[in-house]
C-alpha cells in the first residue's frame, strides 16, 4: 500500500510516499525522533524512497524517465509520539500505543522535486480521486494541491490575472500574478482554511518547524500555476527574439516564453519594477481592503399605477426611479452594509466600524470608484460630486445595469447586489411561447403512438397569463426593456414583442410528433428551434396527450399493474410500482433507467416486465429481450429468472462454444431473454445486430458512463423497441456520466456531448447554476426513478432482514482448477473407504470452497488478486455501491487465509480501511476494532470482515446494515447467528443478508439439497459438513462435477 504526498517549497512541488515498513524493518528497533536541535532528522520508517516513487510514477506515466540523482532528501515536520512518528493512514501502521499526546518532529524523507508541466499533470491525474491505481492512495494533501490547481486553472481561464516585474534571487522575472478579488478572495480564503496541515510540514531548516501561513503558501502555489498556464497559452502564438528596442519590448516577449527572466541595467530594472508596482497599486489597495465596495440596484418605489389593468399606464409608473447605492461591505462580516454616503465623513459609531489598521476610508473609496469608473461611464460622472453615493437612472439604464455592467463590476472584484428577481438569463418572469394541442380521438380505441402527428396552436403568455394581440400591441409601443406588470418585473425585446404579434397575426400553428411534443414540453432544445426570437415554455394539452404528459411529469399517476398469473413471486407495493413505471415507458417507446438502492429488487421488476410483454404477444410476435450485465451477475440472473419466471426461455450468450451467425440468429428468436456480458457487447456487435429485439437492457448500467468507450457505443447502436438500465448508483448525482446513459436510454434528449458539457456539465460543476441543475432534473427525472431504502415510501414496504442469495461465476482458472481436484477426488474415492474415505471427502470439500473462493487461496502462493475470482469481483462491485451509499457491511469467511486476500484487495481497491477480526487477534483489539466500527462516524471503517468462528458469536454490530457471507457452512444456525451480529436488538434500519455461490459448482448443489430436503437442514443443524460424507460415491461425483454454466470468461 502506497500513499502519495506532496508539499510546496521553493517554487516545486515535491513529491514523496509513505509505505508499510517490510518485516525486517518492523523487527527492527524503529527510529526515534532526534531530542538534539543540530542533530540530523532520522529517517522515516515509511518513507516510499526513490524506488519506490518511480516505480509508482512508472505505472501512471509511460515512458517516464527520471534519474536518481533528481530526488532530493528533505525535512517534514510531523506527528510524533514517545520518539516514534505516527502514519497518516492505518493502512500504513497502527498508532503507537501511547498515552503522551503528539508533538510535531523532524524527519527525512525522499521526495522529487517536479516541474510546474509535471506537476500539473499529476495533480490532473488526482483531481476527484481516491486511488490513483490499485494499492496507490491520493494522500489529502495532494488532493488538496490538485483542488487548488483547478482553482488556478479556472482563474487563468476568467484572465484573472496581471502582468508585473519582480525580483527573485537577485534576478528580475516577467510574471504574471493572479488578482483576489470577490469571490476569487473568498475562494482563497476557504481553500486555505481547508489545507491540510502536512501540506505545510516541509522545512528547509531541520531545527525550526515551518511557520509558513497557510494562505501565504497557497497564494504562491496558485501564482506558480497561473503564470505557467498563461505562459503556455501565449507561447504558441509568440517568435523567438534574442534582441529588443527596449526594455518594455524585452518584458512583453518574456511574459509570452517559458523563459521568464529580464536582462539590463540594475537601475533600469529596479526602476522598471518600481513603475509595474504603481501601475498595480489601485488594483492592491482593493484586494487588501478589509471593506469590499458594492454596488446596488434599487428598483422604483412602487405606484398605483402598477396595479392597473393597462399595460402602458403600468409601464409608464415604472420608467423611471432607479437608482445604483454605493455601499461599503466588510470582508469579514458580508452582512455588514455601509452607505457610502455615512463614510465619506463617518461620525461616532461608523467611524468606529471603519477604523481598521492600515485602511483610510477616503482614499479607498475614492481608489475603487476611479477603477469602476473606467468600466461604467455613470460612475464615472458621479464623480464630479465631492462625496459621491450613487446615481439615478431611468428602466433602460437599469437593464444596462444588470444585463452588463453588473457583470463586469463583479469580474473586476467589486460586489454587486441585484433584485432577487433577476437571474443570470433575465427576469425570472419572461415574455414566451407555448404550445397549445387537442387530443385526436385515439382511433377504434387502440394504443397511443408517439409517432402520430399532432397539430397545435401557439399562444403567448407571461407566466400563466395569456396575452391578447391588444395587449401585446401596447407592450410593442412601450419600447422599455424592463416594465412591471401586475406586480412582477418583466424583460421585454422588441424581437420577442414583434415575433409574437406576427405569430398572432399568422394565427401561427405548427405540426409534431407526439414524441417531438413530449421533447418540448419538457424543454429538449432541438424540439423548440422553430420558434425563433421568443422563448418557449412548454406545452399544454388536453385529452390523451395531456394525460401523457402530465404522467411523465408526476403530475398524474400512471396505472399501476399486476403481474401476470405466470409470475413465480410475489412484488411488494414499491416493486409493483416500478414494474408498472417500466412497462409505462416500455409502452410508449420511452427509455427507462431503474436506479434503485441495492437490494429493492432490479432485477424482479425486470423480470416481471419480460414475463408480461411475452404473455401479451402470441407465438409469432414474440421477440428477445437482450440483457447485458457484468460476468459476475450472468448467474444470478439465470437463476432468478428461473424462479421468478420459469416459463420462459432463457439463453446464455458466453463462452467459446456460444452460438454465432445464422445459428445464433435462429436461437435467439425462440427465447425471451437473452443474456449476455459487457465484454461480448462490442466483439459480437455483428451477432446483436441481426437480431430483432424487444428490448435491451444494461444491467450495472455505470460501465457505459464513459461514452467513448467500445461497448458504450455498440450499446448505443443496438436498435429496439425499447431500452432499459439498471444501475444501483445515483447517476442523477454524477452529472458528467449522465449524458451516455441518457443517450442510450433517449437519443438526443440531452442534445450532443458537446451541447450537454456546454450547457450542463461545465455550468453545474463550475458555477452551480441552479437553473442548469433544474432544468437537467427536468429533462431527465422522467426517465430515472430512484427509490432508497431510507425512504418512508419503502421502509414500511420491507422486511427487517432481506436474505438473498447472489451466484456468481468462475474464471477459466478457477474452473481449471476445480476440474482438476474433483478428478482427483473422483479417482481416490473409488479406492477408499471407513474413517480414510470421511477425511478424503471432506478435504475434497475445503480444497473445492478455496477454489470457489480465490486460486490463490487453494494455491496458498501469495500470487496476485485482481482478476482471479467472480466471488471477490462481485464481492468488490457490490461493497461499491455499499460505500457509495455511505453504509456498512459484515463480510464473513470461514477462512483466515481469505479474509486476509479479502481484506488486502478491498484496501487495495478502495483506499480505506477495512478491519478483519479472527482467532489471533487479542481481546484488547478486538474490542477496540468493534467501538471504532460501531462508532460509525466520518473516517471510521465501513467494512469489517470477520472469521466465522471468532466473529460468530457475542459481538454487537449494529452499525452494519449489509451481510455477506463469503463462503457457506452450510449450517444454517451458524450462519445464522454470525448474521445476528447485526440484525438484533439496536439496530434500526433493514438489514439485508447476501449469500454467495458460486453457480454449477457444489456451493449451489448443496445449497439445492438443503432447500429440497428440509428434513436435511433440521438434522444437520451443530453438525458442520459432516452429513456429506455419507453420500454414496456417485452421489459425491455428481456433487464435486462441474456444470458448463459454471464457467465465466
Amino acid at each position: 500500500m502506497i500513499i502519495l504526498h506532496a508539499g510546496f517549497q521553493e517554487k516545486h512541488l515535491l513529491l514523496w510516499g509513505e509505505t508499510a515498513p517490510s518485516e525486517a524493518e518492523t523487527k527492527t528497533k524503529p527510529a526515534r525522533a532526534s531530542q538534539k536541535k543540530s542533530a540530523k532528522p532520522a529517517k522515516l520508517i515509511y518513507d516510499l524512497g526513490d524506488d519506490g516513487l518511480l516505480s509508482a510514477l512508472s505505472e501512471l506515466f509511460s515512458g517516464i524517465e527520471i534519474e536518481k540523482s533528481e530526488f532530493e532528501k528533505v525535512t517534514v515536520w510531523l506527528p510524533t509520539v514517545d520518539g516514534q512518528v505516527l502514519a497518516s493512514n492505518v493502512l500504513i501502521a497502527e498508532p503507537p500505543e501511547s498515552k503522551s499526546p503528539p508533538t510535531l518532529a523532524p524527519w527525512t524523507v525522499t521526495a522529487l522535486p517536479m516541474a510546474t508541466v509535471e506537476a500539473i499533470e499529476l495533480l490532473s491525474l488526482c483531481v476527484d480521486k481516491a486511488m490513483l491505481s490499485p494499492g496507490v492512495i491520493v494522500g489529502w494533501d495532494l488532493a488538496f494541491w490538485a483542488t487548488a490547481m483547478r482553482f488556478a486553472g479556472a482563474m487563468t481561464a476568467r484572465q484573472q490575472f496581471l502582468p508585473s516585474v519582480v525580483k527573485e534571487d537577485g534576478a528580475y522575472h516577467a510574471r504574471w500574478l493572479p488578482v483576489f478579488v470577490g469571490q476569487d478572495a473568498e475562494r482563497l480564503q476557504k481553500l486555505a482554511q481547508a489545507m491540510p496541515h502536512v501540506c505545510r510540514a516541509m522545512s528547509a531548516d531541520s531545527a525550526i518547524p515551518p511557520t509558513i501561513a497557510a494562505a501565504s503558501l497557497l497564494s504562491e502555489f496558485v501564482g506558480l500555476i497561473v503564470d505557467h498556464l498563461a505562459r503556455v497559452d501565449r507561447e504558441h502564438q509568440t517568435k523567438s527574439k534574442n534582441s529588443f528596442n527596449s526594455l518594455h519590448d524585452q518584458w512583453l516577449n518574456a511574459l509570452r516564453t517559458m523563459s521568464s527572466e529580464l536582462t539590463g541595467k540594475e537601475s533600469e530594472l529596479s526602476q522598471f519594477a518600481a513603475q509595474s508596482r504603481n501601475w498595480r497599486r489601485p488594483i492592491e489597495i482593493t484586494t487588501s481592503s478589509p471593506f469590499r465596495l458594492s454596488f446596488r440596484l434599487e428598483e422604483p418605489a412602487e405606484s398605483k399605477q402598477e396595479t392597473a389593468k393597462s399595460l402602458s399606464r403600468a409601464a409608464t409608473a415604472s420608467k423611471n426611479g432607479w437608482h445604483v447605492r454605493y455601499l461599503l461591505q466588510a470582508a469579514d462580516d458580508p452582512s455588514l452594509l455601509i452607505d457610502v454616503a455615512d463614510a465619506w465623513n463617518a461620525k461616532a459609531k461608523k467611524s468606529k466600524i471603519l477604523q481598521r489598521p492600515n485602511f483610510n476610508a477616503r482614499e479607498y473609496l475614492l481608489s475603487s470608484l476611479g477603477l469602476a469608473a473606467s468600466i461604467n461611464p455613470q460612475i464615472e460622472q458621479s464623480l464630479k460630486s465631492s462625496e459621491p453615493a450613487g446615481y439615478e437612472l431611468d428602466a433602460t439604464g437599469a437593464f444596462d445595469f444588470l444585463q452588463e455592467k453588473a457583470w463586469l463590476l463583479e469580474q473586476s472584484g467589486f460586489n454587486v447586489l441585484l433584485p432577487a428577481w433577476w437571474t443570470r438569463k433575465g427576469t425570472k418572469l419572461r415574455l414566451s411561447a407555448r404550445a397549445n394541442v387537442k387530443s385526436p380521438k385515439l382511433q377504434g380505441g387502440g394504443s397511443l403512438s408517439l409517432n402520430e402527428i399532432i397539430k397545435f396552436n401557439y399562444q403567448i403568455a407571461l407566466g400563466d397569463e395569456v396575452l391578447t394581440l391588444k395587449e401585446l400591441e401596447e407592450l410593442a409601443k412601450l419600447k422599455m426593456p424592463l416594465v412591471k406588470i401586475r406586480g412582477q418585473w418583466v424583460q421585454l425585446s422588441a424581437e420577442e414583442i414583434q415575433t409574437a404579434i406576427e405569430f398572432w397575426k399568422k394565427k401561427a400553428t405548427g405540426k409534431a410528433s407526439v414524441r417531438q411534443l413530449v421533447h418540448m414540453s419538457l424543454g429538449v432544445g432541438g424540439a423548440t428551434k422553430s420558434v425563433k426570437g421568443i422563448a418557449f415554455e412548454g406545452v399544454n394539452a388536453d385529452g390523451w396527450i395531456g394525460d401523457l404528459l402530465a404522467q411523465l411529469d408526476g403530475r398524474k399517476a400512471f396505472k399501476e399493474l399486476q403481474p401476470t398469473e405466470k409470475f413465480s413471486g410475489t412484488l411488494r407495493p414499491y416493486q409493483t410500482r416500478g414494474y408498472s413505471w417500466l412497462s409505462f415507458l416500455s409502452e410508449i417507446g420511452f427509455g427507462a433507467c431503474l436506479a434503485d438502492d441495492m437490494g429493492l429488487g432490479k432485477t424482479v421488476q425486470t423480470l416481471a416486465l419480460i414475463q408480461r410483454d411475452w404473455q401479451a404477444n402470441d407465438a409469432k410476435n414474440r421477440r428477445p429481450v437482450l440483457l447485458v450485465c457484468p460476468m459476475s451477475v450472468m448467474g444470478n440472473w439465470q437463476k432468478e429468472a428461473a424462479r421468478f419466471t420459469p416459463n420462459l426461455p432463457v439463453m446464455i450468450h458466453h463462452g467459446l462454444t456460444r452460438a454465432k451467425g445464422a445459428a445464433f440468429r435462429k436461437e435467439a428468436a425462440r427465447q425471451a431473454l437473452v443474456i449476455s456480458s459487457y465484454s461480448l457487447l462490442h466483439r459480437d456487435l455483428g451477432i446483436l445486430e441481426g437480431v430483432n429485439w424487444q428490448g435491451v437492457i444494461l444491467d450495472e448500467a455505470q460501465n457505459i458512463k464513459n461514452a467513448e468507450t467500445k461497448q458504450s457505443k455498440a450499446a448505443r447502436s443496438l436498435k429496439s423497441d425499447y431500452r432499459i438500465a439498471l444501475t444501483g448508483t445515483p447517476v442523477e448525482n454524477n452529472v458528467g456520466d449522465l449524458w451516455s446513459v441518457m443517450e442510450f436510454l433517449n437519443p438526443g434528449f440531452l442534445g450532443t456531448q458537446a451541447e450537454f458539457k456546454r450547457n450542463f456539465f461545465l455550468p453545474i460543476q463550475t458555477q452551480r447554476d441552479e437553473q442548469a441543475t433544474a432544468q437537467l432534473k427536468r429533462l431527465t427525472s422522467p426517465f430515472i426513478l430512484r427509490r432508497l431504502k431510507t425512504d418512508k415510501t419503502i421502509i414500511n414496504d420491507l422486511p427487517e432482514k432481506m436474505e438473498m442469495k447472489t451466484f456468481c461465476n468462475l474464471t477459466k482458472e478457477q474452473a481449471s482448477l476445480y476440474a482438476a481436484v474433483a478428478e482427483d477426488a473422483g479417482k481416490s474415492l473409488e479406492e477408499s473407504e471407513g474413517i480414510q474415505r470421511k477425511g478424503l471427502v471432506l478435504a475434497t470439500l475445503m480444497k473445492l470452497k478455496q477454489v470457489c473462493n480465490h486460486p490463490a487461496q487453494f494455491l496458498g502462493d501469495n500470487s496476485a488478486i485482481p482478476g482471479r475470482s467472480g466471488k471477490l469481483a462481485r464481492l468488490t462491485e457490490m461493497l461499491e455501491e455499499v460505500l457509495s451509499a455511505n453504509e456498512r457491511a459484515l463480510v464473513f469467511t470461514q477462512f483466515t487465509e481469505m479474509g486476509d486476500i479479502i481484506q488486502r484487495h478491498l484496501q487495495e481497491t478502495f483506499g480505506h480501511e477495512v478491519l478483519f477480526l479472527h482467532g489471533g487477534v487479542t481481546k484488547k483489539n478486538r474490542d477496540r476494532m468493534v467501538e471504532r466500527f460501531q462508532r460509525n462516524t466520518a473516517g471510521s471503517p465501513q467494512i469489517f470482515i470477520l472469521s466465522l468462528k471468532a466473529g460468530g458469536t457475542g459481538l454487537n454490530l449494529t452499525a452494519a446494515n449489509h451481510v455477506f457471507h463469503f463462503d457457506r457452512w452450510w449450517n444454517p444456525a451458524v450462519e445464522n447467528q454470525a448474521t445476528d451480529r447485526a440484525f438484533r436488538i439496536g439496530q434500526q434500519r433493514n438489514v439485508q443478508v447476501h449469500k454467495f455461490l458460486c453457480a454449477g459448482t457444489l456451493e449451489e448443489k448443496i445449497d439445492e439439497m438443503i432447500e429440497r430436503k428440509s428434513e436435511i437442514a433440521s438434522s444437520i443443524v451443530g453438525a458442520g459438513e459432516g452429513w456429506l460424507t455419507e453420500l454414496s460415491t456417485k452421489e459425491l461425483k455428481s456433487l464435486f462435477a462441474l456444470r458448463a454454466d459454471a464457467i465465466g470468461e
